[in-house]
């Protein structure tokens, strides 16, 4: 997990409740062809995940971003142009934030609560200026830099635990079929 600070959401350890549970989240999205199938596959399952959407992706796919929020998936942010928020001003970064934000806002008809940084980099200082909780994860096949659904399937298993955050992709075929 790529840290740039210590202020983050890496598991749901502060949840009240003894249910066991894990979360699945997908960045990146969303794509007309791989997303459509993943929801297809998720209410097959009656699984509920949370994308972090890119909010360029969004702007594209509107219609994709209305099935996840009408479907009960949850929707964050994933910033505009997926870019690494550590290397801009505050000024910019929030740019980038509040422009997913109201991108994401116009479709879903709600306010924006999570966000994920891409490279789950960010400052301290950003945080104070944004009113997001950052979500990042504990659990990372590396889907985005493979080809084997069985390895992704496999790596998930072994390495999460309950209240574990899965990362994983929505815009790769083998992603959406593990």
């Amino acid at each position: 997990d790529i840290k740039s600070d210590d202020t983050k959401l890496n598991d749901m350890t502060d949840l009240e409740t003894n249910e066991k549970m894990i979360a699945i989240t997908f960045d990146d999205g969303p794509w007309k062809d791989t997303t459509e199938k993943l929801l297809d596959g998720l209410k097959e399952r009656g699984i509920k995940a949370t994308f972090f959407l890119i909010g360029e992706n969004a702007k594209n796919y509107p219609e994709v971003v209305k099935r996840m929020h009408d479907e009960g998936h949850i929707i964050g942010n994933h910033t505009y142009t997926h870019i690494d928020l550590s290397t801009l001003s505050v000024d910019d970064a929030k740019k980038e934030i509040e422009l997913t934000n109201e991108t994401l806002e116009q479709i879903t008809g709600e306010k924006v609560t999570y966000i994920r940084p891409p490279y789950g980099k960010y400052s301290n200082k950003l945080l104070e200026e944004i009113d997001l909780i950052p979500v990042m994860w504990n659990v990372d096949p590396e889907d985005w830099n493979r080809n084997d659904v069985r390895g992704i399937v496999v790596d998930v298993v072994i390495h999460t635990q309950d209240r574990n955050i899965i990362l994983l992709h929505d815009n790769y075929d083998t992603s959406v079929a593990a």
